[in-house]
């Protein structure tokens, strides 16, 4: 986007003539010389004899008026001095000075236009004393009002084009801003599907690593505890098939893509502990809301994302340890979610599972976002302890 240059009146760049300039240069020159001839031959109508002198004087300065025409682009205020000067010996160079100031007008602010076109007024009186003519105040009228209606109109021009400027500035900057607002827009959605796609499938993954490690450490399990495993391990990896669709449709917005699984509620989170728990996890589980399906959508899903990641943790980075997971709140008095475990004191026999270690800051951004508060850590039991306030 370009800008506004240090004067933003200076609007008409200085460069290579273009076709169009050419047409408009040569129609001025045209219109200039035409005009500026047919001045020189009323004033010889006027005059039965005209000094040879004088009338050569007449037409070279005319000529050079007219000539001066060229660079009036480039040099638009010394050129029209240079014609105010010229025009004060030559009735020829009257149609070129004005064309010369009219273009000062289009280039130039207007304080320095108007005192090219005050010059008008010396110049008259001298080409009147000049040429010995003796409607002297008529012929500086005449001139006074030309020079401003060239001025005037050069003014007019220019204030159109520093309005077509500004009108154009100001859609640049809104397509540049519409442009910020679209990347801002985006990075918030791809932030918020990362999010849910962190949330849904680190957990359900995490229990089927859980489901498939007891049946690993146990090899000696009875066949229907084994068949019972790989029930779970079935259910487990179906709902997160059907969580990954949900997710995949809202990011593709396709017709045949639409979400498949309802939002979580906060009358979810007991079917979220006890999940959790048949994969092996020693969790206590407490529930004190009065009918949490009457609370809203976005904080009972914000507070199942909380309890799902913690327990996820726990999974990856505690595995044996007992956690302990506790919901109390009412409307108008806000939700408290808390979730701690025992921080290990030895390191498990198998490998952790890979984290992305966003998953806590996606936390973060979410309870800031619904306008809670978030604190996670050891605390001074030696608990690591997930816990969150949510307005109700």
């Amino acid at each position: 986007m370009s800008l506004p240059a240090d004067d933003p009146a200076d609007l008409i760049p200085v460069g290579p003539r273009t076709r169009r300039d050419w047409a408009v240069d040569l129609a001025g020159f045209a219109l200039a010389t035409g005009l500026g001839a047919l001045t020189l031959a009323s004033l010889l109508g006027e005059h039965d004899t005209l000094p040879t002198w004088q009338l050569a004087l007449d037409i070279g300065c005319g000529a050079l008026a007219c000539l001066s025409l060229w660079w009036r682009r480039r040099w638009p205020l010394g050129i029209a001095v240079a014609c105010v000067v010229l025009g004060a010996f030559s009735t020829s160079a009257t149609v070129a000075g004005l064309l010369a100031l009219f273009s000062a007008a289009v280039h130039r602010p207007a304080r320095p236009a108007l005192l090219v076109a005050a010059l008008w007024v010396p110049s008259a009186l001298i080409y009147a004393s000049y040429s010995h003519r003796d409607d002297t105040p008529s012929v500086v009228l005449l001139g006074v009002v030309l020079g401003l209606a060239a001025t005037a109109w050069g003014m007019y021009v220019r204030a159109r084009h520093q309005l077509l400027h500004s009108l154009r500035e100001r859609a640049l900057r809104a397509e540049a801003d519409q442009r910020l607002h679209a990347d801002r827009v985006r990075l918030a959605e791809r932030t918020r599907i990362a999010r849910e796609m962190h949330d849904v499938l680190g957990h359900r993954i995490s229990l089927m690593t859980l489901h498939a490690g007891a049946l690993e450490i146990q090899p000696d399990l009875p066949p229907e505890k084994v068949r019972e495993t790989a029930e779970l391990l079935r259910s487990t990896a179906r709902q997160a098939l059907e969580e990954l669709r949900s997710v995949i449709g809202i990011l593709r917005d396709e017709p045949g893509l639409e979400p498949s699984a309802p939002a979580p509620r906060l009358s979810d989170i007991p079917r979220l502990v006890e999940e959790t728990r048949r994969a092996g996890a020693k969790i206590d589980f407490e529930m004190q809301v009065e009918e949490p399906d009457s609370a809203p959508s976005a904080l009972g899903r914000d507070a199942y994302r909380i309890v799902q990641e913690a327990l996820t943790n726990i999974g990856k980075h505690a595995r044996g340890t007992a956690g302990q997971v506790l919901v109390i709140g009412a409307a108008d008095t806000g939700l408290r979610v808390s979730v701690r475990n025992r921080l290990p004191v030895h390191a498990h026999s198998q490998p952790a599972l890979p984290g992305s270690g966003t998953g806590l800051l996606g936390l973060t951004e979410r309870v800031s976002l619904a306008g809670g508060a978030l604190v996670h850590g050891p605390d001074g039991t030696g608990d690591f302890v997930v816990e969150a306030e949510l307005p109700w």
